[in-house]
């Protein structure tokens, strides 16, 4: 059972920073100028929000860890609330049953947050990790808004449209029909 969660664990971690970008497309210098308007800055800001979304996931996960770790007390109770939201909502292929009552996964969402925001609360370390997390994302968004977006190489599936406009495998049965060229 022990070696099923750590691998279990092991795994998740390992597709998670697979899913990141490239640290040197994210911290590329030459990428970043100020937008030319405030239209400008908000595409910035939603297509980099988009493209490094593990990035930004990364970075403030890693701060609120170096908050937590002058308190031991917090960092064990939140590696328990960590592994409560793995297995109880990530990890689950089939809905949580208890005592015969299926519960939907939007209760359990309201559970863990409230799991984490108790814990959060009994450890003492709320307003250290709401300032962390505030000043994260104030700087991702900062970042976000500062990088340019024009070497960015986006997926189909990045895009609002989904793939609805891709021709990847050559045919082009979709939105565009059977069109075939003059």
């Amino acid at each position: 059972m022990a070696n099923q969660v750590i691998s279990g664990i092991k795994e998740t971690a390992q597709s998670i920073t697979g899913a990141a970008r490239p640290w040197g497309d994210f911290l590329d210098l030459s990428a970043f100028s100020f937008p030319s308007s405030v239209a400008d800055a908000t595409t910035r800001l939603t297509q980099n929000l988009t493209h490094f979304r593990i990035n930004y996931s990364i970075i403030l996960s890693v701060l609120l860890a170096l908050t937590l770790i002058t308190r031991p007390i917090a960092i064990l109770a939140f590696v328990a609330v960590g592994l409560a939201w793995f297995f109880l909502y990530f990890a689950r292929e089939e809905t949580l049953t208890i005592f015969g009552f299926t519960i939907d996964d939007g209760v359990v969402a309201v559970l863990l947050i409230g799991l984490t925001i108790a814990s959060l609360v009994s450890t003492g370390v709320w307003l250290r990790a709401l300032t962390t997390v505030g000043f994260g994302v104030l700087i991702l968004v900062i970042h976000a808004a500062l990088r340019g977006t024009e070497d960015l190489v986006t997926d189909d599936l990045e895009s609002p449209y989904g793939p609805m406009l891709s021709t990847a495998g050559g045919d082009n049965d979709g939105a565009r029909g059977d069109y075939s060229g003059l």
